[in-house]
């Protein structure tokens, strides 16, 4: 779904908490589903916090997704989180198989999906006890009051309801039997009681949508093209939104509704549409193709949380996308090997437990140094650890894990929209270098969402790449013939050459090779010459220099970050410059190689905090090149830094 913004662009100068959720309120007749029109309340909001939880089987995240395609197609910035259960089918009713999306929208510039909801809709008594302790005082808590029988409190440990025993007398509690709501509305669809329970999600949605002003009829077109096969599916889940809606306006529970005003100030002119970050890299490696003029070539095995780039990528067979979905890790890298052996832009999509399986091809696609895409979307470790959960804890294994030398360019994006211009970054380093490349987005990127500006073409690199034709080195006696290790001079890459081009011929392998010739050497001198001059080549990797976001250059302590730490510290920076503190801050795309300034950088400083979810991973690269005490701000806790949290460590920092 897309937008169209006209205004220049004015970014907020406060978000994520530094501007203050001020309300205006206003008295207005509003029309909907049902046309009532019945004057109430309405307050103006900057910016809304809003938690859906529930069970696994109740829909939190396609109800978390249709808010948000409407939220995106009203125009506001918004950022997503959706945290669902690695299991696939934990017991109805229990904590680990709770089921939650967050969502955060505004009138102005966000980075983050929020540190704690202003809103929470709680589907069910785990879904209540899993989520208020997220909750701040004076929150709103729309709880579903059909599923607090006793057998389902008692399930989740509440020996006394919730509802009655007074603690939740600090928040503001709207209880709505949303089950026996959702089968009245249905009751003349024919429906079994437990088809018509299923619609629940849908109410739900009607009434959030009805309480925040969201445009409804996108979601109707949804549901109708979802369920196109099951007009009366289609219609019944239509009926419980409306009806949602429609409660919403009438009940008296409910006397104050919201309006969150478009962000137009917030982005440059342009088309927008909302985006994840598995999406968005999905688009940028076809993007990638198109600009290389090459096939694209996934090779991939299914893993959590990278398998929906095997999903979206398989659906693009018109852009000369050829999809492989392996037996195993190790089979995928091989055929995305060959296929870059052949010509293709080559990917292979895994998360980190794949990374340790791919390891000893990732090693061959070094030494025949051909052009491999390594997409890592990690999650909590280690071995299968935490599926659905995130985490930035493969950063060495992606920089090291390979036997002997064996250098890799490694890129990270920041934000889910990023993910598409890292993917032409990491293609470009590919193919110009002739080298794997690894990609390293996580589960907090890749299931985000927030909007974006579809690029015009002009906008996007060329990638073009020339494949050898012919021989390219003149012998002592006069014969031509062609070196498959002759390099380029600039970049030191190899030439590509296409396999079955007549006098081309040239050997393939992991055994070391005859620098030139191509031929197999076991010479101690040839293998330190070619390991040396691999690593020549990651190393003259031309990446820009580092950005630093120093206002006034006044700042003595420097705040650095790679990845998805993006939203989160540069929200918690700006909370503390509204609070008159002065503080630098720097964010890493190129990992290895490091932009040729980021030492200068970081002696320019007297302390340098580094917030990683890992053990401090990045810090010890900071501290070993560059011998500069880098400070480690960490946590692996599965879940996102929240603003406020790094904003006061940061705060302890600036004054230690």
């Amino acid at each position: 779904m897309t937008s169209q913004v006209s205004s220049p662009a004015d970014r907020a100068d406060g978000s994520d908490g530094t501007r203050t959720a001020g309300e205006t309120v206003v008295g207005e007749q509003r029309g909907g589903p049902g046309q009532h029109g019945a004057e109430k309340e309405v307050r103006r909001l900057d910016r809304v916090i809003i938690r859906f939880a529930g069970d696994s089987g109740d829909g939190m995240q396609l109800t978390g997704d249709r808010f948000t395609s409407e939220t995106a197609s009203f125009g506001n910035d918004l950022s997503t989180l959706p945290n669902f259960p690695a299991e696939i089918r934990a017991p109805a009713g229990t904590l680990p198989g709770v089921s939650s999306f967050q969502l955060h929208f505004a009138d102005h510039d966000i980075l983050t999906p929020g540190d704690a909801p202003n809103v929470l809709v709680a589907m069910n008594p785990a879904a209540l006890k899993a989520n208020i302790a997220d909750v701040p005082r004076g929150s709103e808590i729309i709880i579903n009051t059909d599923e607090f029988a006793k057998r389902a409190m008692a399930k989740v440990g509440y020996e006394t309801s919730p509802l009655e025993d007074g603690s939740l007398d600090g928040y503001r509690v709207h209880p709505v039997p949303l089950t026996t709501l959702t089968v009245e509305a249905l009751k003349d669809f024919g429906l079994s009681r437990k088809e018509a329970e299923r619609s629940k999600n849908m109410f739900a949605l009607g009434l959030l949508s009805w309480m925040y002003h969201r445009p409804t009829e996108g979601t109707e077109k949804f549901l109708r093209q979802k369920f196109a096969r099951k007009p009366e599916i289609a219609e019944a889940n239509v009926a419980a939104f409306r009806a949602g809606w429609n409660f919403g306006e009438t009940t008296e529970d409910f006397a104050v509704s919201y309006e969150v005003a478009p962000a137009t100030k917030a982005f440059p002119a342009g088309t927008y549409r909302n985006i994840s970050g598995n999406l968005a890299l999905s688009y940028g490696l076809i993007a990638a193709s198109r600009q290389a003029d090459l096939p694209l070539y996934l090779g991939s095995y299914p893993i959590t949380p990278a398998s929906d780039i095997l999903h979206e990528l398989s659906k693009h067979k018109n852009f000369g996308v050829r999809t492989f979905q392996a037996e195993d890790e190790i089979a995928g890298i091989g055929a995305a090997l060959g296929a870059a052996f052949g010509g293709s832009l080559a990917v292979t999509t895994t998360s980190g437990p794949g990374v340790a399986l791919k390891s000893e091809t990732i090693g061959l696609a070094v030494s025949l140094e051909l052009p491999l895409l390594i997409v890592d979307i990690q999650r909590g470790g280690p071995s299968t650890g935490l599926p659905t959960k995130t985490e930035q804890a493969d950063l060495l294994q992606a920089m090291y894990g390979r036997n002997g030398e064996a250098p890799v360019p490694v890129v990270a994006p920041r934000t889910p929209a990023d993910c598409f211009d890292a993917a032409l970054e990491a293609a470009r380093i590919a193919l110009t270098y002739r080298t794997p490349v690894f990609l390293l987005s996580d589960g907090y990127l890749a299931n985000g969402s927030e909007p974006w500006r579809i690029p015009d073409l002009e906008e996007l690199p060329d990638l073009g790449v020339r494949f050898a034709t012919g021989p390219n080195h003149t012998l002592e006696d006069g014969t031509e013939v062609f070196w498959p290790y002759k390099r380029d001079p600039e970049t030191l890459a190899r030439p590509w050459a296409l396999p079955g081009t007549p006098g081309l011929e040239h050997r393939i392998g992991g055994i070391e090779k005859q620098d030139g010739t191509g031929n197999i050497s076991y010479d101690p001198a040839n293998h330190d010459f070619m390991v040396r001059t691999r690593q020549a080549k990651i190393d003259g990797i031309d990446v820009p220099d580092l950005e630093i976001d120093d206002p006034g250059s006044a700042a003595r302590t420097l705040v650095l970050g790679w990845g998805s730490t993006y939203g989160p510290i540069t929200a918690a920076v700006r909370r503390l410059r509204s609070a008159g503190e002065s503080i630098a801050q720097a964010h890493l795309r190129h990992l290895n190689p490091f932009p040729k300034n980021l030492g200068i950088v970081l002696k320019r400083y007297d302390r340098v905090v580094v917030p990683e979810m890992n053990l401090g991973q990045l810090a010890t690269l900071i501290r070993a090149k560059y011998l500069v005490d880098a400070h480690s701000y960490t946590q692996v806790n599965g879940m996102p830094f929240k603003a406020e949290q790094l904003a006061t460590a940061l705060k302890e920092a600036i004054h230690d």
